[in-house]
């Protein structure tokens, strides 16, 4: 693959390009978050960073034209996501033992429980009637998915949780709740996984 030049000259082959008139990732934004990572991932283990797993499942790029494409960026940011984690757990396990750690994350669990144990329609807040929200139908049968994986042992991948995608609706519930909720689901789902 050719050298590809983004804005202010910056040599930019980390990730193929969207077409020039297929909108993608912002080059710049893009490699100066990749940068800031790299620093935060090999910076002293008792530095206190800014990058890490949360901040990584957060992070959203403006969109441009001919920029990077946005697959292979996401799935990038998913691996990177698993490693800082990966290295959180580590500091967690050092600092506070297995028996807190793992203590930790079953208390998230029961929270995560106890908030889908609600009735269907009442599990999150809902926005006003004029303002669109998740649609509540898609969100209560996702969830009524995550109560099978917590309680029944239910197969079901972090990338499940990652790329659920619910419609709109007007009155529907709060977007910001339920996707705080999918974190912390993330959270625990990593926690589970980095012990095996």
């Amino acid at each position: 693959m050719p050298l590809q030049l983004g804005q202010n000259s910056r040599v930019s082959t980390t990730f193929p390009r969207s077409r020039r008139s297929q909108p993608g990732y912002n080059i710049d934004e893009v490699e100066d978050f990749l940068e800031e990572a790299r620093r935060a991932y090999t910076a002293d283990r008792g530095a206190a960073g800014v990058v890490n797993s949360e901040s990584i499942r957060r992070m959203a790029f403006s969109i441009k034209k001919g920029g990077y494409a946005p697959a292979q960026v996401d799935a990038a940011l998913e691996r990177l996501e698993d490693a800082f984690a990966a290295r959180e757990r580590e500091r967690a396990l050092a600092e506070a033992g297995d028996a807190a750690w793992y203590a930790k994350a079953r208390t998230t669990a029961q929270v995560i429980l106890d908030r889908l144990a609600r009735k269907r329609g009442k599990r999150f807040h809902r926005v006003g009637p004029f303002t669109n929200g998740y649609r509540a139908k898609d969100v209560d049968e996702f969830a009524d998915r995550l109560v099978d994986y917590f309680q029944h042992g239910k197969a079901m991948s972090i990338d499940d949780v990652r790329t659920v995608v619910f419609r709109s609706q007007k009155g529907g519930y709060r977007e910001a709740q339920v996707d705080l909720l999918l974190d912390a689901v993330i959270n625990v789902m990593l926690a589970v996984r980095q012990s095996g």
